[in-house]
């Protein structure tokens, strides 16, 4: 797994914080809220990279979530400012539990200003590239470890990374072919939300 991500992911299930989202200003005038086109970044770092402005907590609609099995109601947002990049994080749980089998999944989604060429660099043993709605990526299977599958998707700030973790119902990896298994729908029904 590439340095980033396991700063990221250790972030996302250490520093879960509750912010309030910032894509709405408010106007004087009226006292009502506006929505405005790209969102203020809730965090920003000192790289000189662009300012990630996709934030997967606010930015993703919780009915998008909920019809794909994951409880909206409990994701867990993080801040992750890293000096010399950036990542906004969004956890999910989707337990469909089938006995025997697996007990459900979590999944991270993690929207960074790093790029898709540089991701490519840390997890091009096990990456391949795909499109999802004419959009340029990466699928990566098991990038660190039995279980794991993650979509990479390029964006105008850099990469928005959906990682998910399998979790089974024994001591053994579930097999290799079903650590992705649904992804391509899930992915790609989020994919109209980001930017471009």
């Amino acid at each position: 797994m590439g340095g980033w991500r396991i700063v990221a992911l250790a972030a996302v299930a250490a520093a879960v914080t509750a912010c309030s989202p910032t894509s709405a200003e408010e106007t004087e005038a009226t006292g009502e809220a506006t929505t405005t086109t790209t969102r203020t970044p809730r965090i920003t770092d000192d790289s000189g990279r662009p300012p990630v402005t996709f934030d997967p907590c606010y930015d993703i609609p919780d009915d998008i979530m909920t019809a794909a099995g994951y409880d909206a109601g409990k994701k867990e947002v993080a801040d992750m400012p890293m000096g010399s990049y950036t990542f906004l994080g969004c956890a999910y749980d989707k337990r469909d539990y089938v006995p025997g089998v697996r007990r459900g999944y979590g999944l991270n989604i993690l929207s960074g200003n790093v790029t898709l060429d540089e991701e490519l660099a840390k997890n091009g043993h096990v990456a391949s590239p795909i499109t999802v709605r004419d959009r340029a990526g990466l699928r990566e299977v098991g990038p660190s470890g039995n279980n794991e599958c993650t979509y990479v998707l390029q964006t105008e700030f850099g990469i928005v990374l959906f990682n998910r973790l399998y979790y089974t119902d024994s001591v053994e990896p579930a097999p290799q072919d079903e650590w992705c298994s649904g992804m391509d729908e899930l992915v790609a029904s989020i994919e109209q939300y980001l930017p471009r």
